[in-house]
């Protein structure tokens, strides 16, 4: 594959990184929720410091797109007013923190939230900038496919645990200790070696060896992982689902102007607090059967300045033949940003065409290279093994 620009971060609002279509500026949104009036404002200033697109991304984030240099300080002294701004580029990168949307009032996740975030915000802890928690503590668990490296989470007897990521078990705890558990793992984690870089993650610090200490291993299994979300309504709102991630600036006005808040999932979907009907919106998925949800793509060409090709374009002509068992996922580069994981099928774009993966991901090794969009489109079945 060809050679890639590794940037090894994440961009953020207060470190926002280039892309083909301007600055991409990351908000991240204080325990996963948004009140309705920071999520039509966040609309109005992509509308005017941007290019009216916004991301939602596998990280429970909004991204603004095409925000000019000139546009980067109004928009955050936007975000600032909205109460959306860290202090600081550091304390911006240290708060990734995944909650479920599924939480329902005292069930401990408000308050495990809030609570984490101020220990970030309080911490000189150098830890890689993809380095995440997840709070997954509401009545079913929901973030075990998510990207997290530490997670505190509900065991079987519905009591809290702490685990590292790649660990099978974890520490029982109780909630005021459930915060320090997790810290005490973090820094264990850069202690032994795995932040080494910048770049490292818990489950590949673990299967390369690291052995955790008795003190924080624990014997206690998680919770049975519940089936994956789907648009359609819950006890907590309508779950509504953003094609390929991305929506223009009206739509998150429109659902902004259906609830109270508005709150994030790393599963491209949105939950809209309080709903009882799906909300309506050609910009917006609402059926749990929908095509679109069984095609992941990144922004592609000529959004991002290292994309081959335009994904977007042939994610949307592929998603009818995808079967609903199964995956795709679309990239316009080697790096994987949009799915890091495996897939069903991986198309991965190069300056030759793209190169296909079955049942792996874009660091997986291609079994046809050099398609050209047009004989994908044309013959899709090739993507099985036929013609």
């Amino acid at each position: 594959m060809s050679a890639i620009a590794v940037k090894g971060w994440c961009p953020g609002a207060l470190r926002p990184m280039l892309s083909g279509d301007g600055l991409v500026v990351r908000v991240r949104p204080h325990g996963g929720r948004l009140a309705a009036q920071q999520a039509a404002g966040i609309a109005e200033l992509a509308a005017r410091h941007g290019n009216g697109l916004i991301d939602v991304t596998s990280r429970a984030n909004l991204q603004i797109r095409g925000v000019t240099d000139a546009a980067h300080l109004p928009l955050l002294d936007g975000l600032a007013q909205l109460g959306l701004l860290d202090s600081d580029p550091e304390t911006e990168s240290r708060r990734n923190i995944l909650v479920t949307p599924f939480w329902t009032a005292g069930d401990d996740t408000c308050l495990l939230a809030d609570e984490f975030e101020r220990a970030l915000a309080d911490s000189t802890l150098d830890l890689p900038t993809k380095f995440g928690f997840a709070i997954d503590v509401g009545q079913e668990r929901v973030l075990s496919g998510a990207s997290a490296d530490i997670r505190i989470e509900r065991h079987r007897a519905g009591g809290l645990l702490v685990r590292a990521d790649g660990a099978k078990l974890g520490r029982a705890v109780s909630r005021q200790a459930a915060v320090t558990a997790a810290f005490a793992l973090a820094e264990w984690f850069v202690a032994s070696g795995g932040a080494k870089n910048g770049r490292g993650r818990m489950a590949a610090h673990i299967v390369a060896g690291a052995k955790l200490p008795d003190a924080l291993r624990g014997d206690v299994e998680p919770a049975a992982a519940a089936v994956a979300a789907r648009p359609g309504l819950y006890p907590q709102g309508a779950m509504m689902g953003v094609a390929f991630g991305q929506l223009p600036h009206s739509a998150l006005t429109h659902l902004a102007s259906c609830a109270p808040a508005l709150r994030m999932t790393p599963w491209r979907m949105i939950l809209v607090e309080g709903m009882h009907e799906m909300p309506s919106g050609e910009d917006l998925i609402t059926e749990a059967d929908d095509p679109a949800l069984r095609v992941i793509a990144c922004s592609g060409a000529p959004r991002c300045r290292e994309a081959h090709a335009d994904t977007r374009a042939l994610a949307s002509a592929l998603a009818p033949h995808i079967a609903p068992d199964a995956r795709l996922h679309v990239s316009g580069c080697a790096k994987g940003c949009a799915h890091s994981g495996p897939a069903t099928l991986t198309l991965v774009a190069t300056r030759e065409g793209f190169d296909l993966v079955r049942f792996g991901s874009t660091r997986d090794m291609p079994v046809l290279r050099g398609l050209s969009s047009t004989e994908i489109v044309k013959h899709p079945s090739l993507l099985m093994g036929g013609r």
